[in-house]
């Protein structure tokens, strides 16, 4: 259904990239602020960019290419207020923009004046994707007053079938604003296709939505069905309230403002993870600007920031969650997460810690705390928070197959065998046949020179299950070569170094494996490679050495000090 969805969003006419028509400086001022906001936008760096574009606009107030481009990233950074300024300014020129008519449409829901919106909507309908159009629509006529119109607007989104199903969830979201919960009750539970469920905003309502029915062991059913053994914060809540008994209020979409808020929020969703996610970026933080606080669309924003490597903007966005919220854990397990993509590892541990203190039997946190461990090198550390969380979990399921995995590579690498060995075994018992955990659990018999047929047979599996894993392939080519199966060595260590071209390791890998087989010159050539990539320097001394003497030399050396 999203692929479908995408294709009704049709062309949204928004410039979310640098505009193709050349721009002229008008003075060295002005050109180093364009060129500096320019590469700012290329790399997604929105306050740097919309700083450069503030300036530049000093300078030249009226060029539609600096106001488009201000204009995006004061929204992309999470500003919408001040992005209204520009906004009125490029919807008074000549040109305009989808952009700028989103703005200032958001701007007057977000004041509820919805007459206002209505002719923004009117002016700018051609702009507008149908399924954007349609909805927006019909919640401003709902801000007027017009439930009846309202109404007929999503009943009359009806093709293609998700188009209907947008309209036809939107419409129990209308209903139950103005209270008509049996007929929002009756859409939501859909037709034979099984419940209309949109995300997971709709679960919410529609439970909701039966509670006030008086109909709360339909709505634990329902939501017990959804959950599964998962352990969705706020749905776990919702659960909670409504087991308590009574009657539990239905607060998920209350007025117009809010129901605009979920269009923007419902788009984005459907356009996170595509190629272009400067879109879903731009109607996640509408949808903030319009619902504040709402958990949802923060941790979409915050999600969609992290991925175009703005971990500073995602950090705030995660830290903009109260800690009263049911996804509070949820947005500092992000923020930890943004924090240690940007390698600021102490900060977080510290918020994992933090979390911990208030939130200590949620074994997530100590795998998550686990996880920075590892990444920093602190096995000792890693081990005793995966240990922590497997401690939580008192009968582990398939999922938790990467805990015992994680696990057993920290104690791999502080030399606690055996250990290791009982972990990667835990995990293939969750989960057998995991390429990960056969290739670790195999690639480290073979360092060890131990069961080098069992470790043979598991690597391939993983080969054959991940075929394109450069660092797999490259295990089973240097098992071929640990058993001196040097020409059958070849073809796979080959593979690796195309796969994974960068890799110092696998480089000097097929540098042995070329030596080995004569192809001294070839050898040589890769050796230079990896030391090219920058490896760490115990692998570039021995890569020096090998460029010295020769692998040979340099194998009798070790077995000569490994024999002392």
């Amino acid at each position: 259904m999203k692929a479908k969805a995408t294709r009704i969003l049709g062309a949204l006419g928004i410039t979310l990239a640098l505009a193709a028509t050349p721009f002229t400086a008008r003075a060295e001022g002005l050109a180093g602020a364009y060129l500096a906001a320019n590469q700012a936008n290329r790399d997604n760096n929105y306050d740097a960019a919309a700083r450069y574009y503030t300036l530049a606009l000093t300078r030249d107030p009226n060029s539609p290419f600096l106001l488009q481009n201000a204009l995006l990233t004061y929204v992309a950074k999470g500003d919408v207020k001040r992005s209204t300024a520009i906004a009125r300014k490029i919807a008074d020129g000549p040109l305009g923009s989808q952009l700028a008519d989103l703005v200032l449409l958001s701007d007057a829901i977000k004041q509820e004046d919805y007459s206002k919106a209505a002719d923004i909507l009117q002016k700018s309908e051609q702009r507008f994707s149908p399924l954007l159009f349609e909805l927006l629509s019909g919640w401003v006529q709902l801000g007027q007053g017009q439930i009846t119109a309202t109404i007929e607007r999503f009943d009359g989104m009806t093709s293609p079938k998700a188009m209907q199903l947008f309209g036809q969830y939107h419409k129990a979201l209308a209903l139950a604003v103005v209270g008509d919960f049996e007929t929002a009750d009756k859409i939501l539970q859909g037709g034979e296709d099984g419940n209309l469920r949109i995300n997971r905003g709709s679960l919410i309502a529609h439970a909701e939505i039966l509670s006030q029915l008086e109909r709360n062991d339909d709505a634990l059913k329902m939501l017990d069905k959804a959950l599964r053994g998962t352990a969705d914060p706020s749905v776990l809540h919702l659960r909670d309230r409504i087991a308590k008994g009574g009657m539990v209020d239905y607060d998920f979409i209350t007025n117009a403002r809010e129901g605009a808020a979920e269009v923007f929020f419902t788009l984005s969703s459907v356009l996170s993870g595509e190629q272009n996610d400067r879109y879903s970026l731009i109607y996640a933080r509408l949808s903030e600007y319009l619902r504040p606080g709402y958990s949802e669309a923060v941790l979409l924003t915050a999600e969609i920031l992290k991925d175009q490597k703005q971990y500073d903007l995602a950090t705030k966005t995660y830290a903009s969650l109260s800690p009263d919220d049911p996804m509070y854990v949820n947005a500092e397990l992000g923020r930890a997460d943004a924090l240690e993509a940007a390698e600021k590892y102490d900060a977080s541990i510290e918020v994992l810690q933090n979390l911990a203190r208030g939130h200590g039997d949620i074994p997530r946190i100590h795998m998550s705390l686990g996880d920075v461990f590892r990444s920093m090198e602190r096995y000792e550390d890693a081990a005793a928070a995966y240990s922590r969380a497997i401690d939580l979990i008192p009968e582990p399921a398939k999922n938790h197959w990467f805990l015992f995995y994680a696990r057993g590579i920290a104690n791999e690498r502080t030399k606690h065998w055996e250990q290791a060995e009982a972990d990667f075994k835990k995990a293939l018992e969750l989960s057998p046949d995991q390429p990960l955990v056969l290739n670790y659990y195999g690639y480290s018999l073979v360092e060890k020179h131990q069961r080098l047929e069992e470790a043979q047979k598991m690597i391939e599996k993983a080969v054959a299950a991940r075929p394109t894993d450069g660092y797999i392939t490259d295990s089973l080519g240097w098992i071929f070569y640990t058993v001196g199966k040097y020409k059958e060595a070849v073809a796979p260590m080959e593979r690796a170094v195309e796969l994974v071209p960068l890799d110092p390791v696998i480089t000097d890998h097929l540098g042995d494996v070329y030596w080995k087989v004569g192809r001294k010159r070839e050898a040589n050539f890769q050796w230079r490679r990896a030391l090219s990539f920058k490896p760490d320097d115990k692998v570039a001394e021995r890569i020096r050495r090998k460029l010295e003497v020769g692998l040979d030399v340099v194998l009798e050396e070790e077995a000569a000090k490994d024999g002392n």
